[in-house]
């Protein structure tokens, strides 16, 4: 697996142009599963994992990698799945979401694609509540699945969504009336995240599953008002991974709008890397936020907010 990386940081042209590129691996069976190698720290061969008292199941152990101590999870298992008992055969994948960074173990590693995320879709219908999938796309005539990482973490270790007393402010809500909050999000988990920490705020909040559907929902809302969204929509908040059109392609297309450029973007993500503050100024959003950090958030909602009322 040595060099599969290498070129990471040269893969962040593909960002704002609607692409994506895509690890591929496997846990137990022929099922190919994808992770973002944005998200993409590291992969190497599994080496000896410490066991810990009291960890939780579906953690293997711990790792010491480079002076750091890594939790490593069965990602077969934490989806549902047999344990991946021969660690010795397997590979990690160094992975670093919202701030932490975690080690998946996987069965194999096989290669890295390249891909529109107009060829990316949500999982579908019928998957049911309990599916750890966010997207899925075909690669060599085979159906791939991209997992929700978000929810497999938070399952682990939920997520705090509480927000400090201080910035609890109800006054919020009330100075911008009855328009609306939109939240554009692939994860069912990160979507209600952030819902849960602006309810605080006492605000109308709209929900999309991606960017093409908070697109369309924006668009149809755009329509029944007299001069610009504003009328109705005041700010959106937006992931930045997401299948059918990515949240830098989104805000582009807002912000191209005449009739939308207006309304104020925050754009959250659990990609790591410096391009991202580079994209948000590039595509015309007005804050960034590495997502998930309730405080943080809510303190950015409320300064734009402000400024809409």
């Amino acid at each position: 697996m040595a060099g599969i990386l290498d070129s990471v940081n040269q893969r962040t042209q593909l960002v704002g142009e609607n692409r994506l590129e895509l690890l591929l691996f496997k846990l137990i069976g022929r099922q190919r599963f994808g992770i973002n190698v944005f998200k993409v720290r590291e992969v190497m061969p599994c080496p000896r994992l410490t066991m810990l008292p009291q960890q939780d199941s579906f953690i293997k152990g711990v790792a010491h990698i480079r002076g750091q101590t890594i939790s490593v999870i069965d990602l077969s298992k934490s989806t549902g799945g047999p344990a991946i008992e021969q660690t010795d055969e397997s590979f990690i994948i160094i992975a670093e979401y919202n701030r932490s960074v975690q080690g998946f173990l996987v069965a194999g590693v096989e290669r890295i694609v390249t891909l529109s995320w107009a060829d990316v879709m949500p999982p579908p219908e019928g998957a049911g509540k309990s599916s750890y999938l966010t997207a899925v796309t075909e690669i060599d005539n085979e159906m791939v699945s991209i997992l929700d990482v978000e929810k497999i973490l938070n399952e682990i270790s939920p997520v705090s969504t509480d927000v400090s007393e201080d910035i609890i402010d109800t006054s919020v809500g009330e100075s911008i009336g009855e328009k609306l909050v939109m939240i554009a999000d692939d994860s069912t988990v990160a979507r209600n995240q952030v819902k849960r920490a602006l309810e605080p705020l006492g605000i109308n909040m709209i929900l999309a599953k991606n960017g093409r559907d908070a697109l369309d929902q924006l668009k149809a809302i755009e329509a029944t008002c007299e001069n610009s969204i504003t009328e109705k929509v005041a700010l959106m908040i937006s992931d930045i991974e997401m299948p059918e059109m990515d949240g830098y392609t989104l805000t582009a297309e807002v912000k191209g709008n005449e009739r939308m450029a207006k309304m104020p973007i925050i754009l959250h993500t659990s990609l790591s890397g410096v391009f991202n503050n580079a994209m948000v100024e590039k595509v015309g959003a007005e804050d960034f936020i590495p997502k998930f950090h309730p405080d943080e958030l809510a303190t950015a909602v409320k300064k734009w907010l402000k400024l809409d009322s």
